[in-house]
Parts: structure tokens; C-alpha cells; sequence
């Protein structure tokens, strides 16, 4: 198996898009345009990149695509402070015009209060392949947690005719591949009011 992992790059900023200390290569576009993006923060901190949002928006380096048969993973940890329980972080993959009018992409995402989202957007349109739904595999932090963060694992697995979502080594869900959009860019998906480190980001063949 040959597994591709992106490089870690220095930090550097996007002047033009008035958002400080962003990794250069990456390109960030979020929900809503013309929004004020100096309030995000998305940097390289070795192992990864650290965020803290900031507007709801997707992050992404083009050299980095996954198709035919593929595993994505990604490990995050959910920071207790700065962040909201009720607003989803995770990953995106079969990224294609990210940056024009008919951006689309199947993202996968979970939030701390214990559920996984997966959904496909289209343009401006969205449609859900699976709702907000409770899983037991999703790490939360609690008032009980012991240490600043909760740790998950978001997987995807691409097979010739199915495609798997994991969280935790655990699968939440698997679909037909027909019909759903996965082979393109891979990135991050990340909405406001969050303190998230990625530490990995990986595709595997």
C-alpha cells in the first residue's frame, strides 16, 4: 500500500483574503462571501495545523486528492476552550471548483455533543446523506473529561462499491459509492466558533 502524506508547510499569510498565519498552498473559501476572515486562524503547528474559527468554511490543498479506491484519515482534537458543542468539524473529499460557483463535495463531520454528519454539497445547495446522528464511537469532552481536549479519528474508505465512514476505528455508516461524489481534493471542513488541532492527514491507496 502506498500512502501519500501532505507536507507539512510553513506558515505564511493571505493578505488578500485578510486572514492571518495561513499555511502557504492552502486555500480556504468560506460558507458565506465577502465575510470578515480576519477573526480565523489556521496555521501550521507541527504535528499538523491548528484553527480556531472564525466564519463556518472549508481549508484545503489542491495537491492533495484521493480517488479510485482510498482510505482518508484524519485525527483531531476538539479544544474545550473557544469552542461550541452544537458546531461540526471534520473532513472533506471528492473536492472539485472548490473555488468557482459549482463547488461540490461529500463532507463528514462531527460535533461534541456526540454525533457524525455526513452530506453532499452542490453550488449553494446541500443535501444530507446521513443527519445528525448519535454514535458512541464520537469522543466528547465533558465536564468530566480529564485534560483540555477530546481526541477523534474521522476515516473514509473508498471501496469499488461502497464507500465507509469510520470514527474511532468504528464504522457509523456505509453507502453505495453510485451516486456519491468522493474522488477529488481531500481537506478540512470546519465550522465558527471552534479551537480544533489536526494532526494528521493522510490518503492511503
Amino acid at each position: 500500500m502506498r500512502l501519500a502524506i501532505l507536507t507539512l508547510v510553513l506558515a505564511a499569510p493571505l493578505a488578500a483574503q485578510n486572514a492571518p498565519n495561513l499555511p502557504a498552498d492552502w486555500k480556504i473559501r468560506p460558507d458565506r462571501a465577502g465575510v470578515d476572515l480576519s477573526t480565523l486562524s489556521f496555521e501550521t503547528m507541527p504535528p499538523g495545523w491548528h484553527v480556531t474559527t472564525g466564519p463556518s468554511l472549508i481549508l484545503w490543498n489542491p495537491s492533495m486528492t484521493a480517488t479510485g479506491n482510498f482510505t482518508v484519515t484524519s485525527e483531531v482534537f476538539f479544544f474545550r476552550e473557544k469552542s461550541r458543542d452544537t458546531e461540526a468539524y471534520g473532513i472533506l473529499v471528492g473536492g472539485k471548483d472548490l473555488e468557482g460557483e459549482g463547488q461540490s463535495y461529500t463532507y463528514f463531520m462531527l460535533r461534541n455533543d456526540g454525533k457524525f454528519l455526513v452530506k453532499h454539497r452542490a453550488g449553494s445547495a446541500t443535501h444530507n446523506v446521513a443527519d445528525w446522528t448519535a454514535h458512541d464511537a464520537v469522543a466528547r469532552h465533558t465536564a468530566e473529561t480529564t485534560g483540555a481536549t477530546a481526541k477523534n479519528v474521522l476515516t473514509v474508505q473508498a471501496k469499488a462499491d461502497s464507500v465507509h465512514f469510520l470514527v474511532n476505528g468504528q464504522q457509523v455508516g456505509a453507502w453505495a459509492r453510485a451516486g456519491m461524489q468522493v474522488d477529488g481534493i481531500v481537506g478540512f471542513r470546519v465550522n465558527h466558533g471552534l479551537n480544533l488541532h489536526f494532526s494528521k492527514l493522510e490518503v492511503a491507496r
